[in-house]
C-alpha cells in the first residue's frame, strides 16, 4: 500500500472516529444547558384539556371538550409497536396516565412528564422481574438539534418518548397544564 492511501486511510479513520465522538460530546454539553425561557401558559379556557397519542399514525391531538386544537407529527421509541413493559424496551406506553410535571430544563427541549409507569405497569414489570422504567415524555429535540425538527418524525428514535419539533414543544406546553390525562393508543 502507497504511503499517499495510509495517510489517506489513517485520516478517514479518525473522522469517521471523531464525527460519532463529537456529536456525542456537543449533544451531552447542550443537554446541561437546558432549553432556555419557558414560553408561558395561554389563558385557561384556551387551555387543552386531554392528550391524544396515536401511536400507528404517528400524531398527538391536543383537545378542549370534543374540538381538537392542534394535531402533530411525532416520533416514538425506537421499538414502537406494543406496551412498554420495561426499562430500555424502546416502547412507548399504551394506556391512560396523566401529566404530572414539567421540566424547564430538559436534555431535550422541554418536557412534560407523563406517569408511565402507573400500578398496573409496575405490577406487570415486578411480575416480569424487570424495571419498567420511567421518564416517559413528550419533548422536543434533543437541546442544539432543533435544525433537525423537519425530518425528525422520519424515524423513531427516542427511547420510549413522544418527541415533536422545539417550537411545537414550546406551544404544546404553552397549552398543556399538569393534570390533565393523556391515552396512548396502538
Amino acid at each position: 500500500m502507497s504511503s499517499k492511501r495510509r495517510k489517506y486511510l489513517i485520516a478517514l479513520l479518525l473522522v469517521a472516529i471523531a464525527l460519532p465522538a463529537s456529536a456525542y460530546a456537543y449533544t451531552k454539553v447542550l443537554g446541561r444547558v437546558g432549553s432556555g425561557t419557558t414560553p408561558a401558559m395561554v389563558a385557561v379556557e384556551q387551555q387543552a384539556d386531554k392528550i391524544i397519542v396515536r401511536k400507528a399514525a404517528r400524531e398527538l391531538q391536543l383537545l378542549r371538550g370534543d374540538e381538537i386544537l392542534r394535531t402533530y407529527r411525532i416520533a416514538l421509541g425506537g421499538a414502537p409497536i406494543g406496551h412498554k413493559l420495561q426499562e430500555g424496551d424502546q416502547k412507548t406506553p399504551v394506556g391512560d396516565y396523566v401529566i404530572d410535571w414539567r421540566n424547564p430544563r430538559s436534555m431535550a427541549h422541554l418536557s412534560l412528564h407523563i406517569s408511565y409507569p402507573n400500578e398496573q405497569d409496575a405490577a406487570k414489570a415486578k411480575e416480569a422481574n424487570v424495571s419498567p422504567g420511567g421518564n416517559i415524555m413528550i419533548h422536543g429535540l434533543p437541546n442544539g438539534w432543533g435544525a433537525l425538527g423537519a425530518i425528525h418524525h422520519l424515524w423513531d428514535w427516542t427511547d420510549g418518548c413522544v418527541a415533536v419539533t422545539n417550537s411545537e414543544m414550546r406551544e404544546i406546553w404553552s397549552l398543556v397544564p399538569n393534570g390533565i390525562p393523556i391515552s396512548l393508543y396502538e
